[in-house]
């Protein structure tokens, strides 16, 4: 198996805790999907809070906080129209009156050797992804960003973008994974941000669904 972020890090794949690397490790010619449950932590800025109630609308961020959420992410490796290896990545939490979902597609742009996430229903934000390893977690920072409207990438502009940080490692004596994942901006501060724990099993899936295949007509990217 061979994963979208192991194209990225190439040679760095290496370092990567073996179970950090299993989990991303999907290729789109696997029969398996990962599913993981767990519990976050998730708190957010006061500032940003008028622009985080319309997101679930398309999947993106939301306004809700909360100690020991029920958790659950699901990945999935596929192709899409254009021939482009993807990796879908669904977080659900499930706060007491509704649960927010939080989509994500990862593609690699073989041409220019890079990372693009497309998120939410749609893809209307993108955003260049940079990995890195750090004693055996993988740590993906933001890069530049656009919005995506109508098949055309109109760059965000510097104070707009978003800062996001995810780190994703595996506490080998607890027996899980755990993540950090924050979201932060030059112009609110801290926009949302989750932390805690999850296990991991794989689970038999021969074609994606188009449920978990949120972004499609992928043909042009963003550019260089």
């Amino acid at each position: 198996m061979t994963g979208v972020y192991e194209r990225a890090l190439g040679d760095a794949a290496e370092d990567l805790h073996p179970e950090v690397r299993d989990r991303y490790a999907l290729g789109p010619d696997d029969d398996v999907a990962t599913v993981g449950r767990g519990r976050m932590d998730i708190e957010r800025g006061t500032l940003a809070l008028p622009a985080l109630y319309p997101m679930p609308v398309r999947n993106l961020l939301f306004p809700e906080t909360g100690r020991d959420v029920p958790f659950s992410v699901t990945t999935a490796a596929w192709r899409d129209e254009a021939g482009h290896e993807a990796l879908t990545t669904r977080r659900e939490f499930e706060f007491d009156e509704q649960t927010r979902r939080f989509d994500s597609v990862t593609v690699w742009d073989a041409e220019a050797e890079r990372l693009l996430d497309f998120l939410g229903t749609g893809g209307h934000v993108v955003s260049e992804l940079h990995p890195r390893v750090e004693d055996g977690a993988l740590v993906v920072e933001s890069g530049r960003q656009w919005a995506r409207i109508g098949g055309r990438y109109v760059r965000t502009p510097g104070p707009m973008a978003v800062d996001v940080e995810v780190r994703d490692r595996y506490v080998e004596s607890e027996g899980h994974f755990r993540v950090d994942a924050t979201v932060d901006s030059t112009l609110v501060g801290r926009v949302l941000s989750y932390r805690g724990t999850f296990t991991q099993e794989e689970r038999e899936m021969e074609s994606v669904p188009a449920d978990l295949r949120p972004t499609s007509g992928l043909r042009t990217l963003p550019p260089r």
